[in-house]
């Protein structure tokens, strides 16, 4: 455990913490499995290379993260007083979240689980 008083060990704490720009989206409606598809498309490219992808992209899922990508660059231009021309994708990922369970009816009186799956969305920038 960490020495000195607990506004201490806060401080140090909130020094080590992650300078790049970024943005989250959580509780977005989509699973992981499709958000993952459309993430990979995208990660390591830069900015406008990836927002040329996700504009043209037919899957549902890059519409979300083309926004959630609009928003991470104007986070490190606003926040960061970074030049948008010389970022990247330097991490992207969706991590599991809630799962919303509902009933359907099947033959025979039986019920079958359908699951609506969430999933929390994560894009981490960087200059080149």
């Amino acid at each position: 455990m960490a020495k000195g008083h607990r506004s201490q060990i806060k401080r140090a704490r909130n020094a080590e913490k992650d300078k790049r720009p970024s943005a989250k989206l959580s509780y977005a409606r989509i699973s992981v499995q499709k958000a993952c598809f459309v993430l990979d498309a995208i990660r390591g490219k830069d900015v406008t290379t990836a927002l040329g992808i996700l504009a043209y992209n037919p899957r549902y899922g890059s519409s979300i993260i083309e926004k959630l990508l609009k928003s991470a660059i104007a986070n490190a231009e606003n926040n960061n007083g970074m030049n948008p021309e010389n970022l990247y994708i330097e991490e992207c990922y969706a991590n599991k979240g809630p799962t919303i369970k509902r009933i359907r009816p099947r033959a025979q009186g039986r019920a079958y689980r359908i699951e609506k799956r969430m999933s929390h969305i994560t894009i981490v920038l960087n200059e080149r």
